[in-house]
Order: structure tokens, then C-alpha cells, then sequence
């Protein structure tokens, strides 16, 4: 059985706490998951749902949200998570593009999706599910049986679609497989020394690869306890962090933690592991965090389209500045411009290959086939060294994407946004250091008419009616030009060492 779910439950411990969820003082058991997710399945196939038919949720974090991620797999659904910060023009494509049988959305966007839907000949059905679990049709699933057979899945059916834009601005969806979810659960299980007895504290959002795939995948696989917060709030995590084994963060938790004054040796009494992810650790922050608490970060490095690649060692030297080794099963190679190997410390493009490599993008095969190589790796799109001790650093990215606070962020999405104003002839986006955020989404745009009124918060307003938040400028430079070089490329190099 190559079902994900089914492949955890042989190791559940029906008695063990699966959740602990300080928002609603309740407890749920692994015995729980078990019966609440096969009531769902259940209730999605009565709803007439059927293998490989997508599920798209935009709810928030809650304990349920977790119960209907499991279900989908159960009933061999794909599960699609929506980051709750999108607005209407990019929901409306992920709709288009998904053609989902089922949305589950916040009641407060259920008119929003009908809208959306009523403009299309798609057959779907939009229920709601509120910040408190509550569902919109919980008699159904009252009234369903917690019994339910696993759907069999072969390794390359797909479990979960990740949408991940590209320099083009067209967000993709990543196909992750079964199998995909299994290898690498069970080899960061392996790496990371995970222990049925770990506690994981979970302060991260579950639409992307870090707080779902790494996080919830490696505590349901060993049937360890979550502490399941609803987000990152600073005063819970240093309130909950001694009950904790496991913590698992973006630089920028780590940045915050060192600033709160009641952070100390203390707090982290009981963890054996801290992890860093989604973005890069800077050397400071690692240093810093080692002098406070005597506790080394351990950084590693994954993409939507791959899950986990690299770790620094359990057992072995923790390199600041580095993503560490290749995970067990995983090859990696760096090559240059002609696909040829370079030396040790020699920055190129980083290239990998193992099971836990996507099965390609959603109806666009020819995208997939761009981004594989004749003998099946993966390009990665990130400029990589390795050091004579096969240590992974990443030092850049070929495409301009930006990371900030963990999530990316797309260029050439925003300045398609900003194009769409008449008063902007055109603009680039490019992500600037800060100290919180890790980078900073700023526009550079070139007025239509040098006398015109256009001002920064007029195009920060548009952008915020139409984006999430996180994507929004939070700095907007107006300039005569923008630098491009001699085949009329805008260099976004410049831009970064002018406005830095």
C-alpha cells in the first residue's frame, strides 16, 4: 500500500496525542485522526467524489484543517492548500487552472468563490469550515462512518498539488506523489533521529512544503505529539517551547526569539532539535543563537517541487552558512552553463534527483520537461557551492525570486500588477536585505509621464487589492529608467547594490 496515510497508520499508537491545541484547550488522540479523517472520506464519497479529483482548501489553521488533509489522501483525493492571504484575481486562477470538485473555504469567502465558479462550466461544490473547525455540513459527517478503507495508491498517484509561480508569473502545480511523501518523511525520519517521544511544537502555516510535508508528515509518521498553534506568536513559543523536543522555524522566528528578552537557556531545556528552513539562515543569526542557548540550528534545503534535499548532520559538523549534505537516496550535482560539472567551491547551478522529486507540473508536461535534464535531474534554478567536505552552500538564484519570512515571492507576478496601473510605463521587483523578513519586496518603476502624480502608497493600495499581503511593496523607488544590458534585459543586480 503506497497510500500515505495508510502508511502511517501502521505505526500509530491509537492512545498517543496526535494534537494538543492550546487555541481551544483540547486534546486529540492519534485514535481521533483516525476516526475523524474516515469520516470525511467517507462523506466525500458520498458527495460523489472519486480518485484524483481535487479538493481545494482556503481555510485557516486548525486541528480540522489537518482532519481533511488526511481525508483527501484516505479517498485518494488531491489535497490543494490555498495560502489564506490570496485575493480574488489569484484565486480565480487557481480555480481555472485546478477545475476542483470540491472548494472548503472561510465562510467569509464563499460568495467569492461561487462568483468565481458561476463564470466557469465547472462542477463544484464550495462548503465552508470557520477558524474553529466548524464545517458547514457537519450533520453529513456526523451522521458518516469513522470506518474507512484506504484508497490503494500507486507511488506516482497524486496526493498533493503546490502551486509555485516561475519567472514567466504563471503560478505551476507541483504534482507530489505518494511515493513522494513517503521517501521523504521516512528519510528526514532517519536524519533528523526522530523519536515516537519527540514533541513538536508547530507554529507554521500547513499550505506549503515546510509546516505540512516536514513538519506535520514527520510527527504523524513516528505518532509523535504536536503543540499545535493556530500561528507564530512569540509569547507562546517561549511559553510552550520547554514542553517541546522538536521546533521547527524560519529565520525569521529565530531573528524574533533572540530579541525577546525572556529567551534563554532555559527555554529550550527540553528540545533536542531546532531546525531552519524556507529561507537562508544567515551566519549571524546561527552564531548568535548558539551563544544564547548552546543549541545548534540545524539549517537543510528544500523546494515546493522536491520536499527536503539537504541537512546539516545530527551526528557531525553543523556548518553556518551551509544547507549541509545530500540527503540519504538523493543525488545532487552543481554544473555551469554547459551542464558540466564544477569544481569543489565553485558556485553553478544546483541539479537533483532522488523519489522525492515531483511527477511534474499540472497539464503543462513541456513545462516539467524544461526543468529535467536528459538523465532525469532536476534543475533547481538555485546557484549552489560544495565544499571539499561535500557541504551544500546556496549562494544565489538564477531567477529573481524573492523570500520573505519564509515565503516566496515572484517578480514578475507583482510587476505584472503594477504594469496594469496607466500612470507606470514599467517596473521591476526585486527583494532587498531586512533584518526581520530576511528580504524586502521593493518596485522600482518608471512613471508613464515624468510629471505625473503617481505616489508610492497609490501603488502599494493597488497591489494590496489585488495580492497578498506578503507580496505587497513594502518600499516603492521611482526611477528615469531601469538598467538593462546589451540584449535589453533589466539588470536587477544593479538595482539590488543601488537600493541596498
Amino acid at each position: 500500500m503506497h497510500n500515505f496515510y495508510s502508511h502511517c497508520r501502521e505505526r500509530f499508537r491509537n492512545d498517543d496525542i496526535f494534537i494538543l491545541h492550546p487555541a481551544t484547550k483540547k486534546e486529540f488522540l492519534y485514535s481521533d485522526l483516525d476516526c475523524e479523517s474516515g469520516k470525511i472520506a467517507h462523506h466525500l464519497t458520498q458527495l460523489g467524489l472519486t480518485k484524483g479529483d481535487r479538493v481545494i482548501l482556503q481555510v485557516e489553521k486548525s486541528p480540522q484543517n489537518l482532519f481533511w488533509y488526511f481525508a483527501c489522501l484516505r479517498a485518494g483525493l488531491i489535497y490543494l492548500p490555498l495560502n489564506t492571504g490570496y485575493k480574488e484575481k489569484e484565486v480565480e486562477y487557481f480555480v481555472n487552472d485546478a477545475k476542483p470538485a470540491l472548494v472548503l473555504c472561510d465562510p467569509d469567502k464563499h460568495a467569492l468563490f461561487m462568483s468565481i465558479l458561476d463564470k466557469t462550466d465547472i462542477n463544484c461544490q464550495v462548503h465552508s469550515l470557520d477558524k474553529q473547525g466548524v464545517y458547514s455540513h457537519n450533520k453529513d459527517i456526523l451522521s458518516s462512518d469513522g470506518e474507512f478503507a484506504d484508497i490503494e495508491c500507486d507511488r506516482d498517484d497524486i496526493a498533493v498539488i503546490l502551486y509555485t509561480s516561475g519567472t514567466t508569473g504563471k503560478p505551476k502545480g507541483a504534482m507530489i506523489t505518494h511515493g513522494n511523501l513517503i521517501s521523504n518523511s521516512k528519510v528526514l525520519a532517519q536524519t533528523w533521529q526522530w523519536q515516537q517521544q519527540d514533541v513538536l511544537l508547530h507554529s507554521l502555516p500547513i499550505f506549503h512544503v515546510h509546516g505540512l510535508f516536514v513538519a506535520v508528515n514527520l510527527a504523524v509518521l513516528n505518532s509523535s505529539k504536536m503543540i499545535f498553534l493556530d500561528k507564530f506568536d512569540l509569547e507562546k513559543i517561549i511559553y510552550f517551547l520547554p514542553q517541546a523536543s522538536v521546533y521547527m522555524g524560519v529565520p525569521t522566528h529565530y531573528v524574533r526569539l533572540l530579541n525577546h528578552p525572556e529567551f534563554s537557556q532555559s527555554s529550550c531545556k527540553n528540545i533536542r532539535l531546532f531546525t531552519s528552513g524556507s529561507a537562508p539562515l544567515l551566519p549571524q543569526t546561527f552564531s548568535e543563537f548558539q551563544q544564547r542557548t548552546s543549541h545548534t540550528i540545524v539549517e537543510r534545503y528544500g523546494m515546493t517541487e522536491t520536499g527536503m534535499n539537504t541537512s546539516n548532520p545530527i551526528e557531525g559538523p553543523r556548518k553556518a552558512g551551509t544547507v549541509g549534505l545530500p540527503l540519504s537516496g538523493i543525488k545532487t550535482m552543481i554544473v555551469n552553463d554547459a551542464g558540466e560539472l564544477v569544481d569543489k567551491n565553485i558556485p553553478g547551478e544546483l541539479l537533483v534527483k532522488g523519489d522525492n522529486v515531483f511527477r511534474g507540473y499540472w497539464q503543462t508536461p513541456e513545462k516539467a520537461a524544461e526543468e529535467f535534464t536528459d538523465d532525469g535531474f532536476f534543475k533547481t534554478g538555485d546557484i549552489a557551492s560544495i565544499d571539499s567536505n561535500g557541504y551544500i552552500s546556496i549562494i544565489g538564484r538564477d531567477k529573481d525570486m524573492i523570500i520573505t519570512g519564509g515565503l516566496n515571492v515572484y517578480p514578475k507576478e507583482l510587476e505584472s500588477v503594477i504594469d496594469e496601473i496607466p500612470e507606470v510605463l514599467e517596473s521591476a521587483v526585486i527583494g532587498l536585505p531586512h533584518s526581520d523578513f530576511g528580504e524586502s519586496v521593493t518596485a522600482v518603476v518608471v512613471k508613464k509621464f515624468a510629471n505625473n502624480n503617481l505616489q508610492e502608497q497609490d501603488i502599494i493600495q493597488h497591489m494590496k487589492n489585488l495580492v497578498a499581503d506578503f507580496k505587497v511593496a513594502k518600499r516603492v523607488v521611482f526611477v528615469d529608467q531601469l538598467p538593462r544590458n546589451t540584449m535589453g534585459k533589466v539588470q536587477k543586480a544593479l538595482l539590488r547594490k543601488q537600493f541596498s
